[in-house]
């Protein structure tokens, strides 16, 4: 632009062989060098964060998958794969609900519901496996809204609670029967 007002006023003077348009020329590209690396300077922090946010979501220990809004799986972590007994890509495409057991639909479709509500939703329900098996699951729902504040899907946060609930009836068995043996010898 200023260029072509400089041409515009001085157009009987400079030419292409005038020192002058080489000046402005070196000036207007040394502008845009300064202002492209301003705004790559201003972009690497924000692709190093979206990179922080992935490796923390890769390789925490709960399960981690990203629900659109139409109910499919986006996206899976390796833990959540694990849990599930397979391969997190193979989950995705997949309608969300096939995660879980069917009996277990009605609590995920209320827990669903006070989500969309209040933003999260929390509830305990057996997950199915691959291989078949259940397994018990601590489950998190978290809302997503886009800046325009409309529901494009959630963050399903799963933790592998067959553990503790195998111990649990452990310990139960053995207080019983322990109780049981306290008894007898009465």
């Amino acid at each position: 632009m200023i260029l072509a007002f400089l041409i515009a006023t001085n157009s009987n003077k400079l030419t292409l062989r005038s020192p002058e348009v080489w000046v402005y020329l070196l000036g207007l590209s040394v502008l845009l060098v300064i202002a492209l690396r301003r705004v790559v300077a201003q972009q690497n922090p924000l692709k190093d964060e979206v990179y922080m946010k992935t490796v923390a979501i890769e390789y925490v220990q709960t399960g981690v998958a990203w629900i659109r809004a139409d109910g499919k799986i986006r996206s899976a972590n390796a833990s959540l794969g694990n849990t599930l007994g397979g391969e997190p890509r193979t989950l995705v495409g997949r309608d969300w609900y096939e995660m879980f057991v069917p009996q277990d639909r009605s609590k995920i479709e209320e827990a669903y519901s006070q989500m969309l509500l209040l933003g999260k939703a929390t509830l305990h329900v057996d997950g199915r496996r691959t291989d078949g098996a259940y397994t018990g699951l601590e489950v998190l729902m978290v809302a997503i809204h886009d800046h325009k504040m409309r529901f494009v899907g959630h963050h399903c946060l799963v933790l592998d609670r067959t553990r503790e609930k195998t111990l649990a009836a452990q310990v139960e068995e053995l207080t019983k029967h322990q109780d049981q043996q306290v008894s007898a010898s009465r």
